[in-house]
């Protein structure tokens, strides 16, 4: 879809779900970090006013996936007080709506359309979940709503952007992710037997062509599971009685748990276990592991020496300047419970649409927005190991990761951060030195234009 298509799309979206009343205001000379003023704000779009921005996103509040991922809009909502106590985005107030679609792709159809219908938001931000997501997917991009930073590494968000030229993925996808795996075995234990446990989705799917494209030959059994299904019983006997050596899972942490306990009750024993970055949290898991086996098994030592992935740094890295900063956010929130891995990832997700906003400059329209990501996402400096990938050709977000190797809640890094892209693209490891966090703890990026 050309540009100027896209922008008659979303003035046509507009027309039809809201009118845009102009409001004006007092001249505005601080934006929360970045760019230049050019007078007073306005309406210039659905869900922004002379003082507010509103955003929306759908996550599991309840249901199977709740624990864990219930926690990323907290962490959220923190940083976004932490950016409105400082002033907001140009004297605009981020006003954060999120809503329960229990992982359940009907619902987020649901949810989704409340967001941009009644509650008229200028984005909808970090909506969680493959199969969930991909329910909206035509929807959004249909009504010009900028889709922006997916939960979950699946390419349907980045790959193609004339087919969804208004969503953008941002953690790594899960094929390069295969691919960063698939070259560790490869290199590592090359002579290993491996199954492959996977959901039956576009994030098995893409884990397994990732791996595919290092290991095909090692693979000596595939099974897969559909979310929802506790009863994993079968495909662990299959992965048993084929033989495998290394188990690699492409699955969420209930599935990490339903996959460790299950092994242990048929006396599996891989050598090797290895989980995508996705279900590979001790301290959920461990959470998730006690609670399914009524307290049998009281921790996640059953994770010690997992093979996993990182993107960016975690709470078991409490030195990290941007570890650092997220305990100050979570801190000065008074929101209930402790800092987790989960929370750090909605407060780096905030970070990039603070980002965003900024760049999309003063008064921005929604395809300012899209054109602003696409414009200079790539140079955005963040928590994250390695760059975006964001151009007007790819929506795909963060470009590397690192593997480690679990050791309780620690993770002990086995290689450098590696850089890859989807397809028959190289994988190289990076010499770039990671970004520190601004002082203030918020981006200060430049309009686009």
């Amino acid at each position: 879809m050309s540009r100027s298509s896209r922008r008659l799309v979303s003035l046509l979206a507009a027309a039809t779900v809201v009118s845009t009343v102009a409001a004006c205001g007092g001249s505005n000379d601080d934006n929360g970090g970045g760019g230049s003023t050019g007078g007073a704000n306005e309406a210039s779009a659905p869900g922004i006013t002379e003082d507010t921005i509103k955003l929306g996103a759908h996550y599991p509040l309840t249901g199977v996936a709740a624990p864990g991922y219930s926690e990323i809009p907290t962490g959220a909502q923190a940083y976004y007080d932490y950016v409105n106590k400082a002033g907001g985005v140009y004297d605009r107030e981020i006003e954060w709506i999120y809503k329960d679609d229990a992982y359940n792709p009907t619902n987020t159809s649901q949810v989704v359309n409340q967001l941009v219908l009644e509650d008229e938001v200028f984005a909808i931000v970090g909506g969680l979940g493959t199969p969930t997501h991909s329910a909206v997917l035509d929807f959004l991009n249909t009504e010009g709503v900028p889709d922006l930073f997916v939960a979950s590494g699946s390419l349907l968000w980045g790959e193609d952007p004339d087919t969804n030229p208004y969503s953008f993925g941002w953690q790594t996808d899960y094929e390069s992710e295969g691919k960063v795996i698939g070259q560790y075995i490869a290199d590592n234990l090359p002579d290993a037997k491996v199954g492959l446990f996977l959901q039956d989705d576009d994030f098995g799917e893409d884990g397994e062509a990732g791996l595919m494209q290092y290991i095909e030959d090692q693979v000596v059994e595939t099974q897969r599971y559909t979310s929802g299904n506790t009863n994993v019983a079968p495909q662990m006997a299959a992965l048993q009685a084929s033989g495998a050596d290394v188990v690699v899972g492409f699955n969420t942490p209930s599935y990490t748990a339903l996959t460790q306990l299950t092994a242990l009750q048929l006396g599996f024993k891989p050598s090797q276990w290895i989980y995508s970055n996705v279900g590979s949290d001790p301290a959920l898991v461990g959470s998730l592991l006690a609670r399914f086996s009524q307290g049998a098994v009281s921790d996640a030592s059953l994770l010690d020496g997992v093979i996993t992935t990182e993107y960016m740094p975690g709470v078991d890295a409490p030195e990290d300047p941007w570890v650092q900063l997220w305990q100050k956010v979570w801190d000065e929130s008074g929101q209930e419970g402790e800092l987790t891995n989960y929370r750090i990832y909605g407060m780096a997700q905030a970070y990039t649409m603070v980002q965003a906003l900024q760049a999309a400059g003063q008064n921005p329209t929604r395809d300012d927005l899209i054109e602003a990501v696409e414009t200079v996402g790539a140079d955005w400096e963040g928590p994250a190991f390695s760059p975006f990938r964001y151009s007007t050709d790819s929506h795909l977000g963060i470009s590397g990761m690192q593997v480690v190797q679990l050791a309780g809640t620690a993770a002990d890094p086995q290689t450098g951060i590696l850089v890859t892209d989807i397809g028959d693209a190289d994988i190289e490891e990076s010499e770039a030195e990671h970004a520190t966090p601004p002082e203030s703890g918020i981006p200060d990026e430049e309009p686009f234009n």
